[in-house]
């Protein structure tokens, strides 16, 4: 299949590496450019990690470009980069062709239903709670690729187009997808915000000062009490809804086969088999700029629409923002342009299975 891949970090590149040792055609696309400067002057890709070797992925300038005789179009950029990224696509979108959102955050999927309804398309937009890979993109021809996770949620925007949604991702990953109710639960399900919120606040200065700290061992019995407490909030939001998402301990037994006991000592145990990865070095991470606004704020959001208590978010969001400097509330760019304004708890979850509907022509 030829796969549009928009968006050139760690896991864009993976994602191409991937998909082009497993016979299938990647485009890439930058949204600035420079992403695929060298690729687009002739270098090679080289991966490393799971899988080994070299590609040539073809490279579009324009998303017009990428998306047009796609197969496949495939999101990879961070939250904060989605609407952005639809907005450039969604005019050159067709019927046939699959979107994929790897991986989904704030309802996004939502925007671009609303952004395809609009023109009077209609397509599956299949979505991800997390990605299939990850990755580490060392410089703009030569990607790592850590880990290919062995089982993760898909949800597809309509249900309607559940089948073929999940028929997509395996088609051009293999049989590792479990199918998900909504577009709400995979927007809900992935449980990077409450983690890195807490490994971010427990070593702030760590951070700050830019030390050398591995994730896991400083994921200590009191950083992992704040996790779960905000975990507990996420779960409670997803129950409100009828949603049945697993919790943060879970993912990490899935993603790392270790036995399913407390966040501590599973934190303890991956550190033991894996060391690292190391935490961030610099306040400006993705742990708050992006997992705070499209991952904490979006939960506390969906808490208000389903009346359910989120006041540990609600005062972790506060903090992050005295010490950031920012209103992180007023940062998620998805929030204001769902259409969720007056919904009723049972009007969004409508929404999220159907979508919106495509004007007539």
């Amino acid at each position: 299949m030829k796969v549009a891949i928009l968006g050139t970090g760690g896991i864009g590149l993976a994602t191409a590496a991937w998909l082009a040792h497993h016979g299938h055609v990647p485009v890439l696309w930058s949204p600035s450019g420079a992403g695929t400067r060298e690729l687009a002057a002739g270098e090679s890709l080289r991966y490393s990690g799971k899988i080994e070797g070299e590609c040539r992925p073809e490279v579009a300038s324009s998303a017009a470009g990428a998306v047009a005789d796609a197969d496949v179009i495939l999101v990879a950029v961070p939250g904060n980069g989605h609407r952005t990224v639809m907005e450039a696509a969604a005019p050159h979108i067709r019927p046939g062709q699959v979107v994929v959102i790897s991986s989904l955050c704030s309802l996004s999927a939502l925007y671009l239903s609303r952004l395809l309804a609009e023109r009077g398309v209609e397509v599956p937009i299949a979505t991800w709670g997390t990605t299939v890979l990850t990755a580490r993109r060392r410089s703009g021809t030569e990607v790592a690729i850590m880990t290919a996770r062995t089982s993760l949620h898909v949800a597809t925007l309509p249900v309607s187009q559940a089948a073929v949604g999940l028929e997509t991702c395996r088609t051009l990953f293999g049989d590792r997808f479990l199918a998900q109710s909504d577009v709400l639960a995979t927007s809900l399900i992935n449980i990077n915000p409450v983690a890195h919120l807490g490994l971010a606040l427990g070593n702030l200065t760590r951070i700050e000062r830019g030390e050398n700290w591995p994730q896991y061992h400083y994921m200590t019995d009191s950083v992992s009490r704040l996790i779960t407490t905000l975990d507990h909030e996420r779960l409670a939001v997803a129950d409100a809804f009828g949603l049945r998402i697993h919790p943060i301990e879970e993912h990490f037994h899935r993603s790392f086969d270790v036995p399913m006991t407390d966040l501590a000592e599973i934190a303890r145990t991956i550190h033991a088999r894996r060391g690292g990865p190391p935490g961030p070095t610099s306040l400006d991470t993705r742990f708050i700029l992006e997992d705070v606004p499209y991952g904490l704020v979006f939960a506390e959001a969906m808490g208000k629409i389903a009346g359910v208590d989120t006041s540990v978010h609600a005062a972790a969001i506060t903090l992050v923002s005295a010490i950031w400097g920012r209103d992180f509330r007023a940062e998620n760019d998805l929030l204001p342009v769902l259409g969720l304004d007056g919904l009723s708890k049972d009007e969004l979850l409508q929404r999220a299975r159907h979508g919106w509907p495509a004007a007539k022509a």
